[in-house]
């Protein structure tokens, strides 16, 4: 659906102050929120926000529709009554620039088990039945994943396709054998999540009164060590005996690399989902919904056509394009839930068949200025190449930030800038490209935080096809000051993205 002109910042909230050395919902991000809404900004963009795994990506968790206990503010469970000052005695001292995700995850895991014995003690009988509430309404994805990492513990985190073939295949008997096995460990999984949930519902909820509306990340596929495949293994394409992916998935070689990219994902069986009317990814979309204003689908060109390589290779050379039910999965989705509020990340090698689907829903695309001055006028990244139903980004997560790009851009590529800029203004060559961003035609505009701050290399949030020392990124606690809010503002009112009425 066509947005209206606005504006506004991405930032996944790992990337917020804390004292446990890691971003979370607590009171940071309720400071982030006032500087959008003091800095006239309508949208805040994240990534996904689940669980994660090997590697700490977002885009490959335990769960397509859990949240990331990481997340969870352990000073909101202590207003909650469910842990003390006391329990916050002799932290670690952390990095406050970069995430150690295993010092965090071991101090954090601590304090969330302890606060879930707590609230098994002292939750109110209020607090007890919206806990009963909400794995009531989640348990249709909730009672699996919490067994899925119950599960996952009780074999030291080894992945699902290795543990006992009773549980492999999900045998009835068995799982109902570990179930009662499990309870204890299944409990506090299921309390870490309702408090995630309730933590996120609340944030969400003053963003939105603040005028400010969340734009969330989904993935295409799913983590092959997920509750998500090992709960409904009929629609991947599986190997039999194995469990491992039959065809696997990832782009082709490219301009950017002689053997493509082969993530490993497994694909979907797409012949199941259509016999199930597509119930799992009308679950997906439903619960996205739930908890953002706006959904940005990651690989969109996949539900045209998707690279499909066989198992056993090791390269995404010999893969092969397979068709996608794109246009039948978006009518049943809109069937049920309506115009769907979503963006279409459509970068790559994008056909016309893929722009195709796009425009037939009316769903933005993407524009990265980065990708706009390394060839000739016609290039689709230069902004005067764009229509109005567009999202044009300095950059994404994936890409360098500005400051760090420009130096390191080839000679060619400099001077097209600067020519097409005329020169480099004294804020500096980060704030020229949310300039040229604002001022685009482009309907919406979303800029990294840390082109905001003007920061270099240092600060980029992924490196593509580097397994680790990715996604650790945050910003320094009196880094959103006034003076940066007050110029941010002043060229959004400039440009027409301010909020009706500012």
């Amino acid at each position: 659906m066509p947005f209206p002109r606005s504006s506004g910042v991405l930032l996944h909230p790992t990337s917020f102050p804390s004292r446990f050395g890691i971003g979370d919902l607590g009171l940071e991000a309720y400071k982030f929120i006032d500087f959008l809404r003091e800095s006239y900004q309508q949208y805040w963009q994240v990534l996904p926000l689940g669980p994660t795994g090997y590697g700490n990506s977002p885009y490959a968790c335990y769960s397509a529709l859990a949240g990331n206990p990481m997340l969870i503010s352990p000073e909101r469970l202590q207003e909650q009554g469910f842990l003390s000052e006391e329990d916050f005695v002799n932290l670690p001292e952390f990095d406050a620039c970069k995430v150690d995700y295993d010092r965090v995850i071991s101090l954090k895991t601590e304090l969330l088990k302890k606060a879930c014995q707590n609230f098994q003690v002292k939750a109110t009988p209020l607090q007890q039945k919206e806990f009963s509430g909400f794995c009531h309404s989640k348990a249709y994805w909730l009672d699996d994943y919490a067994l899925f990492m119950a599960l996952k513990d009780a074999h030291h985190g080894t992945s699902w396709h290795t543990w006992e073939a009773e549980l492999v295949k999900r045998e009835p008997q068995a799982i109902e054998q570990v179930r009662q096995q499990l309870k204890a460990e299944i409990f506090y999984y299921k309390f870490v999540q309702y408090e995630f949930f309730r933590q996120w519902s609340e944030l969400k909820t003053y963003a939105n009164m603040s005028g400010v509306y969340i734009i969330g990340d989904i993935p295409i596929y799913v983590a092959q060590d997920s509750a998500d495949v090992w709960a409904h293994p009929d629609i991947f394409c599986l190997d039999e005996d194995t469990m491992q992916p039959a065809l696997m998935a990832g782009v082709p070689p490219d301009y950017f690399s002689a053997t493509g990219q082969l993530w490993g994902n497994p694909v979907y069986n797409w012949d199941e989902l259509k016999k199930q009317d597509f119930l799992w990814w009308l679950g997906r979309f439903e619960a996205m919904l739930d908890y953002v204003d706006v959904i940005r689908i990651d690989h969109f060109r996949g539900f045209e056509a998707f690279w499909a390589v066989p198992q056993g290779e090791e390269t995404a050379i010999n893969g092969e394009w397979v068709k996608a039910p794109g246009e039948e999965l978006f009518d049943a989705i809109k069937q049920k839930l309506g115009k769907l509020p979503v963006l279409a990340e459509d970068l790559g090698v994008i056909t016309p068949e893929v722009e195709a689907l796009r425009d037939k829903y009316e769903f933005p695309g993407m524009k990265v200025l980065q990708f706009a001055f390394g060839s000739d006028p016609g290039n689709p990244f230069l902004p005067f190449n764009y229509s109005r139903n567009f999202v044009v980004y300095t950059g994404t997560h994936d890409n360098d930030t500005t400051v760090g790009w420009f130096n390191s851009a080839n000679d060619y590529e400099k001077q097209n800038l600067l020519l097409y800029l005329g020169c480099v203004s004294p804020e500096g060559i980060h704030w020229d490209l949310i300039r040229l961003a604002l001022s685009s035609i482009a309907n919406q505009a979303i800029i990294p935080l840390q082109d905001i701050l003007g920061l270099g290399t240092e600060a980029r949030m992924n490196f593509p096809s580097v397994a680790e020392g990715n996604w650790d990124w945050r910003y320094e606690p009196k880094a959103l000051t006034e003076q940066l809010s007050d110029r941010l503002k002043i060229l959004t009112k400039l440009y027409g993205r301010a909020p009706q009425g500012k």
